[in-house]
């Protein structure tokens, strides 16, 4: 059984977390390395542009400077004005006035429009199936408007570029695929201390090991200390029922079997044999009452709910039902209450035996303060208690007044409830005459110890 359930529970698993983590971390590679290589395209691009503009720019003045002497002719321009077309591998327009000079052949005088123009500029040209980046500037020279076209074929830094960036592309792509296979190994490492809990575990299940080790990655510590709080939690709880049984074996057996033996008698108890039975039949149900008070104690490790508005008010209907002439009095209000950092029924039983003390015992008011978030306070105007006796105030059937009914258990109990959340119970003479109950609570929960 316990198998089927553990195979059915496998079935039921979510995807692996290593999974998870490599697809994504695969995904953002991709993302950030597509992204680079458009920009890097892009800018490429440009930078190769910006380059050839500044190159074509130096072309056009040394043009221009070679134009410039008085003692050279303008028309017809020699051979020699041109930069060496081997070397260059550029297309030349020069301008003045009408007469419009080309290199290396006419067929490059069909450019000639893109002369016109009042303004330096960066041109991209079509010519003869060609990609031409051509740079014009205008100069006057010995009173000459003089126009020069200086323009240089864009396909062949096209495919070098595009070459340059199928490399850089194949590039980040065989980079990517180290980088996953770095972040797999990474990912298998960060995973050991998952795994290594993941045993823990299993071997807590099997009681080979009482606590989990908190030595572990700082992120899982938090969740160790909440399993390790839970695990001590189960098992006070056991050892509390446990030793709650044997102590009700005990408690109940011997006055039980004394109870059977004067029932089975023939004849009538007599009065004294019936005040014994009465009490064994007392004493049973006092010791009935405690551990049955003391099993609902929770413990803020179970995780249950706080006390609402609506538990708050009921109670104090109650009380009041109770205790007509008594005016509960809370500080700052009734919803205070709530904010008390016990577990819903542990509120309720701490505060029953508070507010009934304190109802049964007052002429007239019982005072709460609950203005600070760990600590109560509850005072009653009653005739209070002398401080020789305030120590032995909450021992187990302590009980220094016979005149109101009771077993002297709720404060027992009360000392009980609040060990468990690390807190302490302190008894004082109230300024109104009475007992003054005043309840620390500890902010770090409940203690693990394995008794009560």
């Amino acid at each position: 059984m316990a198998r089927h359930r553990a195979n059915r529970y496998r079935m039921r698993r979510s995807p692996s977390l290593r999974i998870r983590l490599l697809s994504r971390l695969a995904l953002v590679a991709a993302l950030i390395m597509g992204l680079t290589w458009l920009l890097h395209g892009i800018l490429l691009k440009d930078v190769a542009r910006e380059f050839l503009a500044g190159r074509l720019q130096q072309e056009a003045e040394y043009i221009f400077s070679r134009l410039g002497p008085g003692d050279l002719p303008l028309a017809p321009i020699e051979q020699s004005v041109w930069p060496d077309t081997s070397v260059f591998h550029h297309v030349y327009l020069v301008r003045r006035g009408a007469q419009v000079y080309v290199s290396p052949a006419d067929g490059v005088r069909a450019l000639a429009p893109y002369l016109d123009g009042p303004e330096d500029k960066l041109l991209d040209l079509h010519w003869q199936g060609r990609h031409l980046l051509a740079w014009r500037e205008r100069q006057t020279i010995r009173g000459a408007a003089v126009t020069v076209l200086v323009g240089e074929d864009f396909a062949q830094v096209d495919q070098g570029l595009a070459r340059l960036h199928l490399w850089i592309g194949a590039s980040a792509a065989l980079i990517s695929l180290i980088l996953l296979a770095l972040s797999f190994a990474v990912v298998q490492r960060g995973l050991r201390p998952l795994k290594s809990l993941t045993r823990q575990l299993e071997a807590l299940r099997r009681g080979e090991r009482a606590r989990l080790d908190i030595g572990t990655v700082s992120e899982l510590e938090g969740v160790i200390a909440q399993i390790n709080e839970l695990v001590d939690e189960q098992q006070f709880r056991q050892q509390r029922m446990r030793q709650s049984l044997a102590n009700l074996s005990h408690a109940i057996k011997t006055p039980l079997a004394a109870v059977i033996q004067a029932l089975s008698a023939p004849s009538i108890p007599d009065e004294r044999r019936r005040e014994a039975m009465v009490h064994r039949l007392r004493a049973i149900d006092e010791k009935l009452s405690e551990e049955l008070r003391r099993s609902r104690i929770a413990g803020q490790a179970t995780g249950q709910r706080r006390l609402d508005v609506a538990d708050v008010e009921s109670m104090l209907s109650m009380l009041e039902t109770l205790y007509p002439g008594i005016d509960f009095d809370i500080d700052p209000g009734p919803e205070a209450l709530c904010r008390l950092p016990l577990e819903r029924h542990d509120a309720m039983e701490c505060l029953g035996i508070l507010l009934d003390n304190g109802g049964k015992w007052a002429r007239s008011r019982v005072m709460v303060d609950v203005s600070m978030p760990d600590r109560l306070v509850v005072e009653d105007d009653g005739p209070g208690v002398d401080r020789a006796h305030l120590a032995s105030l909450g021992e187990r059937g302590t009980r220094l007044d016979e005149q109101k009914p009771g077993h002297g258990l709720g404060l027992s109990i009360l000392a009980q409830l609040i060990e468990r959340y690390q807190g302490r119970v302190k008894y004082d003479q109230s300024a109104f005459g009475g007992l003054r109950i005043e309840l620390h609570f500890s902010p770090r929960g409940p203690q693990a110890s394995s008794g009560s």
